[in-house]
């Protein structure tokens, strides 16, 4: 697995025991995923050298992260690298200016977007859209990071000129959301698929920080996101976990963005499903059989634990999280620092309010906001 942070950690630990040896590629054995136990190269991943060391004599090669230069993906598979998934699926997830287009020339829903290299450019999606606009970096971003708003054009040739001589900006209206939600997929190397309930997605400063499942939506919303993540999955030829991150506005469902990975919309699973998320990207990218995404409970809850302003350590308050009945708790293993995702809790209940108040409340302890 290229990467060794908190999605390898617990891809390591669904790997444990199913007797398969994980091998990562890490900045070193600090790294979560080393902590928990799993081999690893050092290296990274932008050195193609360092790459072809993770692979030797490896059965696949999956991620836990998008940055890995497609041309270095490229490279690997023409020598032999059985990756999972490939560079060409992995590309929708690394590019969303080519998931944009490509998802947009397979039929699929789409917000209205544009890239956008000079300030006319957005003067003129603006006029069609109204500011402000939202923009995205086409690469790179990550839990908010590489999303902003243009309130006019002054933003947009302030934030274009960090930008001359790339890709420029992927710009799209300011939607009226009802909802975000994700809907997670599993494929096998030999194309058999499940997937697991549509959940909701609550987002507070630009990071997820709250997983419902299963959403609160009508049943035909439910059903429509579910067909849409499995034909996109089955149209670009995903292998192992792949997240499919909607919008539910009031003109229906479009999709926001692909994951191919394991996915923090689908952390809820490791207590909330029969097959968790990790175990069964591990079955996937293997090519062996898929596990029921079936839940465990009629609701699941899981609220992301994030340093606090303070810059103290959740775990040095993990015994007033357990306090909490039901809740069950994961700590990555990373240094802690304010604003920081530094794990998450999850609470299986009967009912949604209950459960959800109850990992609200573990969570808030973790991060020293609520009282023991």
């Amino acid at each position: 697995m290229v990467g060794a942070g908190q999605l390898a950690r617990m891809t390591q630990q669904a790997a444990i025991p199913l007797g398969v040896e994980l091998r990562v590629l890490a900045d070193g054995p600090g790294d979560p995923a080393v902590l928990a136990g799993a081999r690893y190269e050092t290296g990274s991943p932008d050195r193609l050298e360092d790459l072809r060391t993770l692979a030797d004599g490896a059965d696949a090669v999956t991620f836990d992260h998008e940055n890995v230069p497609p041309a270095h993906l490229q490279a690997l598979e023409a020598e032999g690298v059985r990756l999972a998934p490939g560079a060409a699926a992995k590309r929708f997830a690394q590019d969303k200016l080519h998931a944009r287009t490509g998802l947009a020339a397979l039929g699929f829903p789409i917000p209205p977007f544009a890239q956008a290299r000079t300030a006319a450019d957005a003067e003129r999606f603006a006029a069609d859209h109204g500011w402000p606009l939202i923009a995205k970096t086409p690469r790179g971003g990550y839990d908010g990071r590489g999303v902003f708003a243009l309130a006019g054009p002054d933003d947009a040739a302030r934030a274009l000129a960090d930008h001359d001589g790339d890709d420029g900006l992927l710009l799209e209206p300011r939607l009226t959301l009802e909802q975000e939600l994700a809907v997670i997929v599993a494929r096998s190397a030999g194309g058999e698929a499940v997937v697991y309930p549509v959940v909701e997605t609550v987002q507070q400063d630009a990071m997820c920080r709250e997983i419902v499942a299963p959403a609160d939506v009508a049943p035909e919303v439910a059903e429509q996101a579910t067909e849409l993540a499995r034909a996109i999955a089955e149209a670009i030829g995903a292998t192992g976990i792949m997240a499919v991150e909607l919008f539910l506005t009031p003109d229906g469902l479009l999709v926001n963005e692909l994951a191919l990975r394991p996915h923090n919309s689908g952390h809820y699973t490791i207590e909330g499903s029969v097959t968790s998320q990790f175990e069964q990207h591990v079955r996937a990218v293997l090519g062996w059989p898929l596990g029921s995404p079936a839940p465990t409970a009629p609701a699941v809850v899981t609220v992301n634990v994030v340093g606090p302003a303070d810059g103290s350590d959740p775990a040095e308050r993990i015994a007033a999280g357990l306090a909490v009945p039901g809740a069950h708790v994961h700590l990555y293993g990373k240094a802690a620092r304010p604003g920081r995702k530094l794990g998450h809790v999850t609470v299986c209940g009967a009912d949604p309010a209950a459960t959800r108040q109850a990992a609200r409340t573990a969570a808030a302890r973790l991060e020293g906001t609520a009282s023991a």
